[in-house]
């Protein structure tokens, strides 16, 4: 499910997001970013790998690795960019196929 909600989607992000993924919706601040296929699958991803650790223990891990990051870089968008559900996100947004042949627990290779 896709909502679009400036508000929303700052409030979760800190207003640092154009999306954000809370399991099962996916936040847009604004409808344009409805055609933003990249953007879209990008915030796919994160719903599967929700999916697989179990919601609540995503969001947890999700924290926490930021939290291990940021302490490392002191850089806010550092310390995103290098949590690994992030970087697999990233690193497949651009792959249509990714989805149907993603293996389980594939961001673990990017710990």
């Amino acid at each position: 499910m896709i909502i679009v909600s400036k508000f929303w989607t700052n409030l979760f992000s800190f207003g640092k997001a154009d999306a954000i993924t809370i399991f099962p919706i996916i936040f847009l601040k604004h409808a344009f970013f409805k055609d933003n296929k990249e953007l879209i699958r990008h915030e796919r991803i994160h719903l599967r790998q929700a999916l697989e650790l179990g919601i609540v223990f995503f969001y947890l891990w999700y924290l926490c690795e930021f939290v291990v990051r940021f302490a490392r870089f002191h850089d806010f968008d550092k310390a995103y960019r290098q949590i690994s559900f992030e970087r697999e996100a990233y690193r497949h947004e651009d792959d249509p196929a990714y989805l149907s042949k993603r293996k389980i627990w594939a961001f673990w290779q990017y710990i």
